[in-house]
C-alpha cells in the first residue's frame, strides 16, 4: 500500500503531493515500483495535528480520486460524507483511523461493496501522542479490533471485506509499538487481513536517532518484521525498496 499523502503538513513528505498534479504523479510513480494499492488522505492524522474542514479534506482528494479512477485506491478518512463521495468516484477502500465509529461512517460503507480497514487507536491526533497508557496493550488493541469487526459484520459487511490496522504510532508509546509488533502474529489469529504502517514513523526515529528523511533502512526492517509476523499489507512510502526486501525473503522462504 503506497502512500499518496494531500496535505500540506505530513510528518513524512511535508507536503511535496499536495498540489493534485503532483500528487497523481506521485501515485503513477509508486504503482510503478510495486504498490498494489495507493492509500490517499486529505488530513493529516500526525501526532499533533489540527483536523481539516470537510470541505477542505474534499477538495484535496477528489482531483487526486478523478485521475486514478483505473487503479485500487483507498481512502483515508474517517468522516463518513467523505467515505460517500470517494466511494462515488470509484474508491476500492475506505482507511478509517476511527474504525467506523463516527455515527454514520458504518453506514456509507455497508452500502457500497468496499473493503474497509479498521484501526486501533487511543485518543485524538492532536493529543495522542502526549501521555498514552494501557494496562494490556496488546489486550486491549485485540479485543477492541475483535469488536470492531462483529460490529462491522453485524451491519452486513462481510468479513472477506475487512482488515485491521493495530495502528502504530497512534496513541501509543515505543514501547506499545514494539509490543505490538511482537503480538502480530496473535493479532493475525482475528482472521482478517492485518495492515503494518511503520514506515518513517517516530518510533523508528527513537530507536535509530535519525531524522524523518534518513530512516529508509529502519522503515525497511520494520515492514519485514512485520510480514513475518504475518501482515498482509504494509502500508509504506518506499515502495520500490520495500518489494525488494520483500522479493529476498519470499525467495528464501521458497526455496
Amino acid at each position: 500500500m503506497g502512500v499518496v499523502n494531500v496535505t500540506p503538513d505530513s510528518f513524512s513528505d511535508g507536503g511535496r503531493h499536495f498540489d493534485p498534479k503532483a500528487a497523481l504523479q506521485h501515485a503513477r510513480r509508486l504503482v510503478d515500483d510495486g504498490a498494489d494499492i495507493l492509500d490517499v488522505g486529505g488530513e493529516s492524522s500526525r501526532p499533533g495535528a489540527a483536523p481539516v474542514a470537510e470541505a477542505e479534506e474534499l477538495e484535496r482528494i477528489l482531483p487526486v480520486l478523478k485521475g486514478l479512477k483505473d487503479l485500487p485506491v483507498s481512502v483515508d478518512t474517517r468522516r463518513p460524507a467523505v467515505m460517500r463521495a470517494a466511494l462515488a468516484e470509484g474508491a476500492s477502500m475506505i482507511n478509517d483511523i476511527e474504525a467506523l465509529t463516527a455515527p454514520g461512517a458504518m453506514e456509507a460503507v455497508a452500502a457500497s461493496g468496499c473493503a474497509v480497514c479498521l484501526m486501533h487507536k487511543q485518543g485524538e491526533p492532536a493529543t495522542m501522542q502526549r501521555a498514552p497508557r494501557y494496562d494490556d496493550v496488546v489486550g486491549e488493541v485485540e479485543a477492541f479490533l475483535r469488536a470492531r469487526v462483529a460490529a462491522c459484520e453485524g451491519a452486513d459487511i462481510r468479513r472477506q471485506r475487512i482488515c485491521v490496522d493495530p495502528g502504530f504510532g497512534f496513541g501509543k508509546t515505543l514501547e506499545h509499538n514494539l509490543a505490538l509488533l511482537r503480538a502480530l502474529p496473535a493479532l493475525a489469529a482475528l482472521g482478517v487481513p492485518l495492515v503494518a504502517g511503520w514506515s518513517r514513523k517516530s518510533s523508528l526515529g527513537a530507536i535509530t536517532g535519525r531524522p524523518v528523511g534518513e530512516r529508509l533502512a529502519a522503515s525497511l526492517a520494520a515492514a519485514l518484521l512485520a510480514a513475518q509476523g504475518g501482515a498482509k499489507i504494509l502500508r509504506v512510502h518506499d515502495v520500490r525498496e520495500t518489494r525488494d526486501v520483500l522479493a529476498v525473503w519470499s525467495a528464501v522462504q521458497a526455496s
